[in-house]
C-alpha cells in the first residue's frame, strides 16, 4: 500500500470514528472494504491511486470490483453491506460535491419475520447516517435509530421527547400509550448519540419543544424516519421487514435471549398486559430454531 493511500484510508478510519462516531466493528468494516477496493484500483488501472484517481471512477470500476469479489464467494447480503461501505469512503474521499456511480445493491432472497440482528441495525443507522443530506441531520438520524434499537421506543415516543428531559442521564421517562409513563434506560452509546447531534442541531432545545426536528425546525415527521430506514434496508440488502417499529422488536427479543424475566420486560416496553410480552418468547424460540438448523452438523 502507498503512503497517498495509507494517508486516505487513515482519513478515512478517522472520520467514521470520531466524525461519524461509529462502532469499533463498523470501522473495522468498512476500512478493510476500502483497503481492499485500493489494492484492486492499483492493479486494475495499472498504477498509483489517490484522490483524483477514485474522484473519477465510473460504475463501470466498480462493477469490476464487485465482480472480482463475487469470485471470491461473496453473497448478496455481503455485497450489498459491501457497497455500502464503498459509497461511505468514495463519499469522504470526493467530499460534499462527490459523484458516486449510482449502482443497485444485489436482490436479497427474503426469509419470514424476524428480530435485526445488532450488526444490521448499526449498519441501517450508520447508512441512514452518511446518506443525510448534513452533518446534524446524519447525526439527528443516527441517534433516533440507536434510540428505538437501545432503549425499545416506539418511534412515536421517540419523537413526542422534549427538550425538558434535558441534560441527559441514564435513564428515560417516556410517556407512550394511554398516557402511561415509564423509565427506560439509556445507554451511554445512545446518550452520546443523542449529545452529539444536539451540539450538531442548528435549532434551539426550548423546553416544551421537540428534542429531534425536522429540517426547518418544527417536529420531525415519523415518516420521513421510515423512509430514511426504507431506503437504507433497501442499499442494504437487510429485510423489508426491518421497520423502525421491528428496532423496537429487535430489542425485546434480545433481551429476552439474553436472560431478561417477562415482568421485567413488560415494564420496559410499557404493556398493559403481560400477554402482549409473551409473544416474543415465540419470536425468541423461532430464532433459536434458525440458529440450531443453520449450525449444527445433524440439523
Amino acid at each position: 500500500m502507498t503512503d497517498t493511500v495509507h494517508a486516505l484510508i487513515s482519513n478515512f478510519s478517522a472520520h467514521l470514528r470520531d466524525g461519524r462516531r461509529r462502532s469499533d466493528h463498523t470501522v473495522r468494516a468498512y476500512v478493510t472494504t476500502a483497503e481492499r477496493f485500493c489494492a484492486f484500483l492499483m492493479e486494475h488501472i495499472g498504477r498509483g491511486v489517490g484522490a483524483a484517481e477514485i474522484q473519477a471512477l465510473q460504475q463501470a470500476d466498480i462493477r469490476s470490483y464487485l465482480a472480482y469479489r463475487r469470485a471470491d464467494g461473496l453473497t448478496n447480503n455481503s455485497a450489498a453491506r459491501e457497497l455500502s461501505a464503498l459509497r461511505a469512503f468514495l463519499k469522504h474521499v470526493g467530499g460534499d460535491e462527490a459523484q458516486i456511480p449510482k449502482i443497485r445493491g444485489p436482490k436479497v432472497k427474503r426469509g419470514v419475520p424476524r428480530p435485526a440482528s445488532p450488526d444490521d441495525i448499526i449498519a441501517l443507522a450508520g447508512d441512514a447516517q452518511d446518506s443525510a443530506g448534513s452533518d446534524w441531520v446524519g447525526a439527528r438520524d443516527w441517534a433516533v435509530l440507536l434510540l428505538l434499537y437501545g432503549s425499545g421506543l416506539r418511534i412515536s415516543e421517540a419523537l413526542d421527547l422534549t427538550a425538558d428531559a434535558l441534560p441527559l442521564s441514564d435513564i428515560l421517562r417516556v410517556t407512550g400509550k394511554r398516557n402511561k409513563t415509564r423509565v427506560v434506560p439509556l445507554l451511554p452509546q445512545v446518550r452520546a448519540a443523542i449529545d452529539h447531534y444536539i451540539d450538531l442541531c442548528p435549532h434551539v432545545m426550548e423546553p416544551d419543544q421537540p428534542i429531534f426536528r425536522g429540517k426547518r425546525g418544527g417536529p420531525l415527521s415519523p415518516n420521513l424516519i421510515r423512509r430514511v430506514v426504507q431506503q437504507a434496508r433497501t442499499k442494504l440488502g437487510i429485510s423489508d421487514q426491518t421497520t423502525p417499529h421491528a428496532l423496537r422488536h429487535s430489542f425485546a427479543t434480545h433481551l429476552l435471549a439474553g436472560g431478561a424475566d417477562l415482568r421485567s420486560l413488560q415494564e420496559l416496553l410499557g404493556h398493559t398486559s403481560l400477554s402482549s410480552t409473551q409473544v416474543y418468547t415465540a419470536v425468541d424460540a423461532a430464532h433459536l430454531l434458525d440458529v440450531y438448523q443453520n449450525a449444527h452438523p445433524r440439523a
